[in-house]
């Protein structure tokens, strides 16, 4: 064991970026990502192809008791959200993890709305998508090459953010101060949309400085529709956005030939879960816009059942980082 906590695991950690080199990665401590269930009715939704998870009321968090109620909250007046929150933080509390070497974060997970790829598939068939169009830029009336949002799209994105503001005020639930973010344009737009301008009564919200993420990317290569733009036509389009240390001009990470497997998509899935434990140690709670293969890469990382997710759905899930050999 590198240390007997795991912030001091993580502080010895190196930014695992896309250039890390293999001796440093072989020197850094392990990390194993597991879900914690028990918390959100989503952990118990049918993880079977033929069902979309929607975003649910209080994003579906179950009202039940903490250790930390009897301190906290002696006399039940508080909501479930604001209980939840204060045991969260008790978990990550020094006293708490003294010896056990672990850590805990409530990731908000956001898929993006309708894209311009997702019609066009729908229009055609998966196997006809699959085998001749996702490797086209475009049919000559509509383009989903670095898919944008559609009109269904930007209103299921809007739609994110009159929940926020909903759920913020009704439940309590607290808005995460940080934000991270795919590079393509569907989940920038998805993004901007559910967070810029969004204002929740006698409540206090983050300001709006997303970070732009390429290891949160969908799964890579082959498919148009997952090549993204240039960094200057982002920062030209979306100049509220902040890249990451290293995020290059041009797209070196699509490859017309070869599609990532879910393995390898879960494996850089793991590689940002290692960078925000390690570079994000102040916010229990942070929000990822980002897609369906994506997210279904996390779950598969952290074990949790592979369900799948409606465009525009918002979905929680909690995270246990610990340290092994």
């Amino acid at each position: 064991m590198l240390a007997s906590t795991i912030v001091q695991a993580l502080a010895s950690m190196p930014c695992p970026g896309l250039a890390i080199e293999a001796s440093m990665a072989a020197s850094a401590p392990k990390l194993k990502y597991t879900a914690v269930t028990g918390f959100f009715k989503h952990s118990d939704e049918p993880a079977i192809p033929s069902f979309e998870s929607v975003t649910l009321p209080g994003l579906g968090l179950i009202d039940r008791a903490y250790e930390t109620d009897d301190t906290f909250d002696p006399r039940r007046e508080k909501q479930p959200w604001e209980r939840f929150v204060h045991y969260l933080g008790h978990l990550n509390s020094p006293g708490a993890a003294a010896d056990k070497a672990v850590a805990y974060k409530l990731i908000y997970a956001a898929r993006h709305g309708e894209g311009y790829h997702n019609v066009m598939e729908a229009k055609v068939g998966t196997v006809e998508w699959e085998a001749h169009w996702a490797r086209l830029d475009d049919d000559g009336t509509t383009t989903w090459s670095d898919a944008s949002l559609t009109p269904t799209g930007i209103r299921e994105a809007r739609a994110i953010q009159v929940f926020w503001a909903d759920a913020a005020s009704s439940f309590k639930l607290p808005l995460a101060p940080r934000h991270y973010v795919s590079p393509l344009a569907r989940c920038l737009e998805t993004c901007e949309l559910a967070f810029m301008g969004l204002a929740v009564p006698d409540a206090p919200v983050p300001p709006f400085k997303p970070i732009i993420k390429e290891l949160v990317r969908e799964r890579l290569g082959v498919h148009t529709c997952d090549r993204r733009r240039s960094r200057t036509w982002i920062a030209e389009n979306h100049p509220l956005f902040a890249f990451e240390d290293g995020f290059a001009e041009a797209d070196e990470m699509w490859n017309p030939d070869v599609r990532e497997t879910l393995e390898e998509h879960a494996v850089r899935v793991e590689r940002f879960l290692d960078d925000l434990f390690a570079n994000d140690r102040d916010s229990d709670i942070v929000s990822l816009t980002a897609h369906s293969g994506t997210i279904l890469a996390l779950y598969f990382a952290i074990g949790h059942p592979e369900v799948r997710l409606a465009p525009g759905t918002v979905v929680p899930v909690l995270i246990k980082a610990e340290v092994v050999e």
